[in-house]
C-alpha cells in the first residue's frame, strides 16, 4: 500500500501587539474538507483553551508577553500529529510560564485520537507505559518533585516516527529548572497492546 501524502499545512498569525502574536498552523488543500474543518476548528478550540488557562491562572495581573508557536511531530501514513506551544509573561513574575499540549489525528478514520485509542480496548496501557517510564526516570537520573506511580489515562502525548512521546507539564513532576519531562518509548515496545488498526499500527509497518 502506498504511503498516502501527508496533510499540507499553512501558518497563520494572530497579533495583540508588538509582544503578543500566535502562530497557528491549520491544514489546507484537503480532499475531504469535512475533516480539513474538524482539525482546523480542533486546534484553535486548543488554542483558545491554552490562552485562557494562562490568563485564568493570574487574571489580575498584567498579561506582558504571549508567543504561541507549534511542531509538527508526525504527518505520514494517514496520521497526523503536532504540538502547540504557548508562552505568556505576566507583569512582576519571577519568569514566564508555557504550556504545551498535542493533537493526534487519524486522518483514515476523521477523528481527533486520545491516548487511549490507540491500544487494544481493555489493555492496560496505563500500567504498561506507567512501568516504562518509571526505568528512563531511574536510567536518566531524573531527580522528581513528589515521586511518581502512572500516568493519567489522558496523559499528554505525540507521536514521533516509530515512538509515541508521552510528557508532563511544568511542575508535573519536575523542578521548573528541568523543563519539560519528555519520555520516547518506541512502537515495538508496546507492539502487543497497540491497536494495529490504528495510528500506532500504522506507523509499526515497515513498508
Amino acid at each position: 500500500m502506498p504511503v498516502p501524502f501527508p496533510v499540507s499545512i499553512a501558518t497563520f498569525a494572530m497579533s495583540g501587539g508588538p509582544k503578543k502574536t500566535i502562530f497557528i498552523p491549520q491544514a489546507i488543500q484537503m480532499m475531504n474538507k469535512q475533516l480539513e474543518v474538524m482539525i482546523n476548528h480542533t486546534i484553535i478550540k486548543e488554542i483558545e483553551a491554552m490562552i485562557a488557562q494562562q490568563d485564568g491562572e493570574m487574571e489580575d495581573v498584567l498579561v506582558e508577553e504571549v508567543l504561541g508557536t507549534y511542531e509538527i511531530k508526525n504527518n505520514q501514513r494517514n496520521v497526523l500529529s503536532l504540538s502547540l506551544s504557548n508562552y505568556t509573561y505576566h507583569a512582576r513574575a519571577a519568569h514566564g510560564m508555557t504550556i504545551i499540549k498535542s493533537l493526534t489525528f487519524d486522518l483514515r478514520k476523521g477523528e481527533k485520537c486520545t491516548l487511549k485509542d490507540l491500544f487494544k480496548p481493555g489493555s492496560d496501557y496505563v500500567k504498561r507505559l506507567s512501568a516504562l517510564i518509571q526505568e528512563q526516570i531511574k536510567a536518566r537520573d531524573i531527580q522528581l518533585l513528589n515521586g511518581f506511580t502512572a500516568i493519567r489515562p489522558d496523559q499528554d502525548f505525540y507521536l514521533a516516527d516509530k515512538s509515541i512521546v508521552i510528557y508532563f507539564q511544568l511542575y508535573e513532576l519536575t523542578a521548573y529548572v528541568y523543563g519539560f519531562p519528555m519520555f520516547p518509548i518506541s512502537i515495538y515496545d508496546l507492539q502487543d497492546i497497540i491497536d494495529e488498526n490504528g495510528p500506532l499500527g500504522r506507523l509499526a509497518q515497515n513498508n
